[in-house]
This record gives structure tokens, sequence and C-alpha cells, in this order.
């Protein structure tokens, strides 16, 4: 990736504040973590990135009217293949009034392909290496334009990485089980989107990223955005703990731009912690979507040109909206969505038993967000239930080809039981096949193959004429025939068993979720939340 951008995020719920003492990250920042624990990123330069990406897309639904450089602004853009990876994700389903969900992924990378981006991101010695992925988030506008939600995977979350293709060397990675910032690596920003649409199972749309020096070239562009501190900050060196952002604030309400905005987003040991670092990001990221909001950017034609002219150069797009026009576009429908319907959240995760340094999603908790994210449910608890009608959504999926007798319906049952969480539960496959032969579909088999990963049960089929048999298998599981889907990977009727089916022969009845339903840990924020500081950790008081 020549662009890639914002580092950080790779925070969690209960990071122990770091104390002075503790050890440097490659970049000179402190690791944080448990005492003695190694946390590998926790790069300041991510913070940035996070912001800056959002800040873009929401500038280009602001700055509409950057038309008057069209041609120019559409040659700034970088433009990549949407998916480079095997993905076996499926578009949301229409509401009842005809409307589908949007959903884009925002990247951010360590890349040090540039001077600029080495000035600003330290550590000159990774200067070539692939870029890693380290801020990673999902923006979810829902299919109503009503509500949007944010969902960050911090960057040392272990997760499966499929199989990839490079598009620009054409090189290809085999599918690996590792840290999802890997991912960015293995085949640029496709990669991370076929690994993000495998894990949650939510079709993405499109993709950004942003460089180190678009995060700069951003944060000047937008000028000053109120940041509060409880306490006077000074983030800097102390005995025994190099590193530090460099900000130096006086207590109360500042207004922050360019290099301190930079600061303020990179500072960790003034707050104590990863996750306390993150908490901060998401109160600038909320007080720059009221600052866009309020700034009359449409009868200044200089200050829109400079909005326009920063978002362009800073983004690297999926090429599908790799112009202005359709940039624009999209920045309008994220813009009709009021602060207050705005929420921001990350990943519940839990410690990795196999690295103390990484993360796993939290088991039923992650799983509650994603069901919502395909569901199109609210986060912030003030929708209802997604209008649709599910019943006549399964109408128009059914098969207008009747299916073979269930004798004659050759299902290969399949083990997918394996969360990344949780290990597979064996003999699965086995105990599905037997049920199904009960039920009078002899030809019904275990898959002998080594136990896949599937969050939810699927059955999949490889043309239109098994649509009819896949559908009779789903129907006799009582599994929704939303879960019937068409897929090249398989050669006949495949009833995968996902890990929302880990006991027993009959399909779980799963309740739908419901609006605001979030895990605790999620550490939700609303778009429109005001008047909130930050405690400096006493060290760094002044």
């Amino acid at each position: 990736m020549t662009r890639s951008s914002v580092h950080e995020e790779g925070t969690r719920p209960g990071d122990a504040p770091r104390r002075p003492g503790g050890r440097p990250d490659a970049d000179g920042d402190d690791v944080a973590g448990r005492p003695g624990g190694l946390r590998p990123g926790g790069r300041g330069r991510r913070a940035l990135r996070w912001s800056a990406t959002t800040l873009a897309v929401l500038i280009l639904g602001t700055a509409g009217a950057g038309y008057l450089y069209y041609e120019h602004l559409n040659d700034n853009l970088v433009k990549g293949e949407r998916s480079s990876g095997d993905s076996k994700a499926r578009r949301t389903g229409a509401n009842a009034a005809g409307q589908t969900p949007l959903n884009i992924l925002l990247i951010g990378s360590d890349s040090r392909a540039s001077d600029a981006n080495v000035a600003l991101g330290g550590s000159r010695d990774n200067r070539g290496n692939p870029p890693l992925g380290d801020v990673q988030m999902l923006i979810h506008l829902a299919a109503d334009r009503e509500s949007a939600a944010v969902v960050s995977i911090p960057r040392d979350t272990r997760v499966d990485i499929p199989q990839c293709t490079d598009p620009g060397s054409g090189k290809t990675y085999p599918a690996v089980n590792d840290i999802i910032n890997t991912s960015l690596s293995r085949g640029g920003a496709g990669c991370t989107l076929a690994t993000w649409e495998n894990l949650t199972g939510v079709y993405i749309d499109h993709w950004m990223t942003i460089d180190f020096a678009g995060v700069v070239r951003m944060a000047d562009a937008v000028g000053g955005v109120e940041v509060c501190v409880n306490q006077n900050v000074w983030d800097r060196p102390l005995p025994g703990v190099p590193g530090g952002s460099g900000l130096k604030l006086k207590a109360g309400s500042t207004e922050v731009e360019g290099e301190q905005a930079l600061q303020w987003l990179r500072t960790r040991h003034a707050w104590g912690s990863d996750v306390l670092r993150t908490r901060a990001q998401r109160m600038y990221m909320n007080s720059m979507i009221r600052t866009l909001r309020d700034q009359n950017v449409f009868t200044d034609t200089g200050r829109l040109t400079d909005l326009a002219e920063a978002a362009t150069r800073s983004l690297q797009v999926s090429e599908e909206i790799g112009s202005v026009k359709k940039l624009y576009d999209l920045g309008m429908q994220l813009k009709t969505v009021p602060p207050d319907r705005i929420t921001m959240t990350t990943l519940p995760t839990v410690e990795d038993p196999q690295n103390r340094n990484h993360l796993l999603p939290a088991g039923a908790g992650a799983e509650r967000m994603w069901a919502m994210l395909r569901d199109d449910v609210s986060f912030d608890g003030k929708g209802g239930v997604r209008n649709a009608k599910k019943t006549a959504d399964d109408d128009r999926a059914a098969s207008k080809d009747p299916a073979a007798p269930d004798g004659e319906i050759g299902v290969l049952v399949r083990n997918a039981t394996r969360s990344a969480a949780l290990g597979p539960v064996g003999g699965r496959a086995g105990a599905i096949a037997q049920a199904l032969v009960a039920k009078g579909f002899t030809r019904a088999a275990p898959d002998t193959t080594a136990a896949v990963a599937e969050e939810r049960t699927v059955v999949r089929y490889p043309g239109a004429e098994l649509q009819g048999d896949a559908q009779r298998v789903a129907r006799a599981l009582k599994i929704p025939l939303g879960s019937v889907k068409r897929s090249s990977d398989v050669s006949g009727v495949t009833l995968v068993v996902g890990a929302d089916w880990r006991e027993g022969t009959a399909y779980p009845k799963q309740a739908p979720p419901r609006a605001g339903d979030l895990p605790k840990d999620a550490d939700a924020l609303n778009g429109a939340e005001t008047g909130r500081c930050m405690d400096v950790y006493e060290p760094y008081r002044w």
C-alpha cells in the first residue's frame, strides 16, 4: 500500500496502566499491558490514522462542492481491488422499504514507504517492510440511514486470515491463523476486507486506507478541535520510561490542531493505558465531527478547496468508489446521521491462551455484535426490530425448482464449530449427518477433512439446479432460508455446522438481536457526548 496509516487502537479493557520502568516498543513507546508483558504495537501514530480516515470520509460529505477541482481531485485518488481474499459473505437483504445497509472498512497501516512517513512514524529500520493494518474499523450505516455503528478490532486479535492474492505482485498467500493486522501484508486492503467478512459474516462494500503523511494533512485541514483534561498534562520521557508524545496542555478545554492534534492522539503514558488512549481518541473524534458540522464550508471556497484537496490526497480507496462523485455521494449518506445516533465501540476480547500479548474475540459478546450488524440492528437502542419481513424474504429466496426426494439428495456435513475463542466440538459432523439420515436423507455423510471455522451455520450449494435441494435440507433442520447460500467452494449440497450450533441435533432457535443490546465490554461512546475530560496519570502532571 502506498498510502496506509492510522496506527493504534490495539487496546483492550483491563489493560493495566503502564508505570515508570516499563519497556519501550520498537517506536520508542512504552509497551502497554501487564507488568513484564510485551504488547506488540502500541505505536501512537495509529491513533491519528484512526481519526483521520473517518475524518476524510466526513469531509467528503461536508465538502461536496469539491467538484471545483473535479478532475484534479480524481487524479489524487489512489485505488485498489475491493477484495483480494477468499470470502463467503453475502449482502444483507433489503428491508421492507427496499433499503440496504452500507459497510465501510477503514484501515490504517504502519507503512514507512516514504520519507514523510518515516519521519512521522519513526522506526527507520522498518522502511520497506510490508505494511501492517494496525487500526481497523468498520463503519455500518443502517439501511434507513438513521443510525451508524463503528466497531474497532484491536490489532493483536488472532483470527483466521483466508487465502489472499496480492493484486500488485500476483503472489498468493495461504490461509493462516494469525493476528489481524498481518492481513494487510498478505494481499493488501482487499485481504483485510476478506478477513473481516469471514470473521463477522458481514458483507463489506468498500475499504479506505490512509497513511501518516495523510493524517497530518487532514489534521491541518480541519483546524482546531476541542479536547479536555482534568489536570495539567505533559506526556514526556521519565526515568526508565522513554518516549512520550510531547503533549503539554493546561487543565480544562483546549483547541488542538496539526502537530498538537497528533500529540493528543498519540498520547498513552499520560492517560495510563492503551484502553484510556482509545477513549481519548474517541473523544477527539466526537469533537471533530461536531466541529465539521458547525463549519460553514459551503460558503468558504478556499476552505472547501483545502478540505477536499487534503481528503483526496490522503485516501486510498477500493476501486468501486474511486471517484470524487462516488465519494461525495458516500459522504452525503454518512452526513445524514445525527451525532447522537452514532455509536463507537470496540470488539469485546479475551486474552489469547496461546500468547498473553494477543487477544481473541470474546465468544458470545463478539457474536452478539456481529449479529446486530448482520441484522442491521441499531447499537444505540433507539431503533426497533429491523423493519423487514423475514417470512417474505424467505419466500422470495425460495427456489422455484422443486427439490429431489430426500433420499436422493447428497449432503456433505462439515464441522465448523471452531471459533476464535473456542476449539472445535468433536464429532459434530457425524452427529448431524446421522440426524439427517434419520430424517430420510440417507445420502448424508460427514466430511472427514480438518475442522474449519464459521460463526454461523450455513447450507451451501454450487448452482441453481441444487438450490431447491439445499433449501429442503435447511427446512428439515429448521435452519433459516437466509442461511442457504450459493458458493463456488462446494461441489454439492454442503451443511456447514457453525459455532452457533455446538450441541444437539436440533438447530437452536436464534433470538433476534435487540437494539442497544451491546456487550458491557464494548466500551460504547455516543457521537454527541460532550463535557468529558481525560484524567492524567499523576507522574505526567505538571
